[in-house]
């Protein structure tokens, strides 16, 4: 009778870990609702330029030229950023968002493009494109623009079909003075909003970023993690340093070196600033111990009939059952407004 009570009291645990799984998902749905109407996470791709040159291909056995893209990543990219954190409420739910600056820095050349043997003279360099891309747009808090060389460019929304990725900014720049295998610096500045998290795609040979915030529980994720970092009580600072040689992509991105995307989207790299909520996950597994928990009730119970001999009714026992079971369902309640440990404590004592 004992085991037949035990499996009947998998029902109604069945329905309570429903019950968690459900209020994890309506969690993620305030996230995301939050974050939709403030800016989601932000991957930050760029600078770098974008060329045209002619390509003679034979159709249809008669020959006609085409225009191919040609992408140039940058030399050196230095990524200097901090983040003004801020909690935003739905409900009980809490999503943290942040504002950013970041100062862009580095350096563009054609060394690369001899490297690859491609003839510079062919490159409509006139009218090259300078490219950046984002993963949300709505993050964007001020005009964007870029000072290379001695000239300032400002940023038009949309790649027009000459990005990476097609989510970004870009301009048209004159940037003949390539062909004499000049060097090429370049600096911007971008305020950028965001929610939770903030990552880096290092398209430079030499990728370097240094990031501070004002939280204390930084996750850092992706393909690399920093070579230094700092992590106080209100703030932390970490920095990065990646190579060419660390990542699976050349610097020159051509028709004959197809973009391989999902390459350039798993180097990226940065740090996730969510908020460590973490009841549901802990209710969760503590459900999936609760049969555990009755049998050893049940045995206790069953142990003291021996000794006491005295009769303990099948009924008694599944009203115990369901007292248990009541209990999580109980600590998933007040754990939303308590914390797992306080709830925890409150609902063994109310059980």
């Amino acid at each position: 009778m004992i085991g037949v009570l035990s499996l009947l009291l998998l029902i109604p645990m069945i329905m309570i870990q429903d019950l968690i799984r459900e209020r994890g998902w309506t969690q993620e749905e305030a996230i995301k609702e939050v974050s939709d109407k403030w800016s989601r996470e932000q991957i930050i791709t760029g600078p770098y330029l974008n060329f045209q040159y002619p390509v003679v291909v034979e159709e249809n056995g008669k020959q006609k030229t085409v225009i191919r893209h040609l992408v140039l990543l940058p030399d050196e990219l230095i990524i200097d950023g901090e983040l003004k954190t801020e909690v935003l409420k739905r409900g009980i739910y809490e999503v943290n968002v942040y504002q950013s600056e970041l100062l862009i820095k580095g350096s563009f050349s054609s060394n690369e493009l001899l490297k690859n043997k491609i003839d510079i003279n062919q490159l409509q360099s006139e009218s090259a494109a300078i490219c950046f891309n984002l993963s949300d747009m709505r993050g964007i808090s001020k005009q964007i623009e870029i000072q290379l060389g001695d000239s300032v460019y400002s940023f038009e929304p949309g790649m027009d079909g000459k990005g990476i990725k097609d989510v970004g900014v870009h301009t048209m720049a004159n940037l003949s003075t390539l062909k004499t295998n000049e060097v090429i610096p370049y600096e911007m500045k971008l305020n950028l909003k965001g929610s939770e998290s903030i990552f880096f795609v290092p398209l430079g040979k030499t990728s370097h970023v240094t990031l501070k915030a004002d939280w204390n529980s930084p996750s850092f994720s992706g393909n690399f993690l920093p070579i230094n970092r700092e992590v106080t009580e209100t703030d932390f600072t970490a920095e990065w340093q990646v190579l060419n040689l660390n990542r699976n992509y050349s610097q020159v991105l051509s028709h004959n070196n197809q973009i391989n995307l999902s390459d350039i989207n798993d180097s990226s790299f940065g740090v996730n600033l969510k908020i460590p909520v973490e009841q549901y996950q802990q209710t969760m597994r503590s459900a999936k111990y609760a049969i555990l928990i009755i049998l050893l009730t049940f045995g206790v119970i069953f142990f003291t009939e021996i000794v006491e001999k005295s009769r303990i009714h099948a009924l008694q026992y599944l009203l115990v059952g369901l007292a248990l079971c009541l209990f999580y369902s109980l600590l998933l309640s007040f754990a939303e407004h308590l914390g797992f440990n306080l709830a925890y404590l409150v609902s063994s004592v109310l059980t």
